[in-house]
């Protein structure tokens, strides 16, 4: 075999700097990584970041990973040409692309906890981050086309914002979870202000073919504030806290929801028999708990029939499905025509016959109430309500309600929830509802 001792070179040299850059004192090594931030604040027209939604956008996205996951030693080559891993067929991930000239040249997704877990809690302890409030998402999957890997992040920063945007105003986030590689940790400590969730370097990451990997925390909530200490006196194009915080980029196309949902699930059942049972073997590999937990999240007889056989009484279905929503509203005691016992609530998760809700204020457990609930810009649900349970998920301030009498409004909303399936299903079915 003939070595190419350019390469060997090249590797040595890159080895011997890499050595020499992390001797540096940690601020100097920070302040480094931030000397080559470039944010564009005005990317050309060419360049277009979206929802990953069609199967050749899809597609495309999982080859671009494939890619640069080989490269760099993170997975074995698959047949298929695609890495596809089973939180790609989850409702609860979104997968964002960036699009060059129409052709997708980058991609990073995003994956709310679900009955699966997150990859990275096979590993990380994610327990102190758990006793915070507000809701987790692992970023995962990040790849850029190598043509644009030396452009100071023409890619990169769009992609970075457009995850910011969708995570903070869209996906209902507030912590961010990544595993990286501990050479590019820095990277994410230095420009975003990630948190390590251990001192220690995980050795062997399964989900990353055994590469050591270092998992690490944003609470997106806190962020703003220490991204403007740091870049408030920087350039335009080296301020990350304006790009993050203020700029608009027109390159971003939002998901338009008529409801106040908080999934933008795309992946109807044609999609899910094509990635993960004609191209891969996604489905047929599971476990037979995962297989089951797969039919419980996607209970429609048309998806039945792409998902992997299991006994049917194994598989076991919440009398009422719940949905992930971002609804305000207020409560009223009927007991009471005061405008103090009125308290206003963030209802985050609904079923036909109750919801979840945070509010600051103390309810009152088990006294009838009227709840006046916006389920999206133009649908307001007025419903009978009981809070039962206070604590709900562990934390103060949330609470369990049960609807007593569910409007017109509120059976039409959980029924398009229940039967739709995709984000484009609820816009279409819910139009009569204008």
């Amino acid at each position: 075999m003939q070595i190419s001792w350019t390469k060997v070179l090249r590797k040595r040299l890159h080895q011997g700097l890499r050595k020499a850059f992390s001797a540096l004192p940690r601020d100097t090594r920070f302040a480094v990584y931030r000397s080559f931030v470039d944010c564009d604040p005005a990317p050309s027209e060419r360049l277009v970041l979206k929802i990953a939604e069609s199967r050749e956008e899809l597609e495309a996205c999982f080859s671009l990973l494939h890619d640069a996951y080989v490269d760099s030693g993170f997975m074995r080559p698959d047949p298929s040409g695609m890495r596809v891993t089973i939180y790609h067929a989850l409702p609860t991930t979104t997968t964002l692309c960036a699009k060059w000239d129409g052709e997708v040249v980058g991609t990073i997704s995003l994956i709310r906890e679900s009955a699966f877990g997150f990859p990275l809690q096979q590993v990380f302890d994610l327990s102190g981050v758990r006793q915070k409030a507000g809701k987790l998402a692992e970023v995962s999957a990040l790849a850029v086309h190598p043509s644009f890997r030396k452009t100071g992040g023409a890619i990169l920063f769009p992609l970075m914002k457009f995850m910011y945007e969708y995570a903070t105003h869209y996906f209902d986030t507030r912590h961010l979870l990544i595993a990286v590689n501990p050479n590019r940790i820095e990277m994410y400590e230095s420009l975003l202000f990630f948190e390590r969730l251990t001192a220690n370097v995980v050795e062997n990451y399964d989900f990353a073919n055994g590469a050591p990997a270092v998992g690490a925390s944003l609470d997106l909530q806190l962020a703003p504030a220490t991204l403007e200490h740091v870049y408030r006196n920087k350039s335009p194009r080296k301020d990350l806290y304006a790009y993050f915080t203020k700029t608009q980029l027109p390159n971003l196309i939002l998901p338009h929801r008529r409801y106040f949902t908080t999934n933008d699930p795309v992946l109807t059942p044609a999609l899910l028999d094509y990635f993960f049972n004609e191209r891969t073997q996604g489905f047929a590999n599971l476990d037979p708990r995962k297989k089951v937990l797969l039919h419980s999240i996607y209970d429609l007889q048309a998806y039945r029939e792409v998902l992997p056989e299991v006994p049917q009484q194994d598989v076991q279905v919440r009398q009422h499905q719940r949905f992930s929503v971002k609804c305000p509203g207020q409560i009223r005691l009927d007991s009471s025509e005061e405008e103090a016992d009125e308290f206003a609530i963030q209802v985050i998760e609904v079923s036909e016959f109750g919801f979840q809700a945070y509010t600051k204020e103390e309810l009152p457990l088990n006294i009838w109430s009227s709840a006046t609930v916006h389920l999206g810009k133009s649908e307001i649900s007025v419903v009978k309500v009981l809070a039962v349970r206070g604590k709900a998920n562990g934390f103060n301030g949330f609470y369990g309600f049960r609807v007593g009498e569910p409007d017109l409004i509120w059976r039409k909303f959980v029924n398009v929830l229940q039967q739709g399936h995709t984000h484009e299903d609820l816009e279409h079915a819910t139009l009569y509802l204008a």
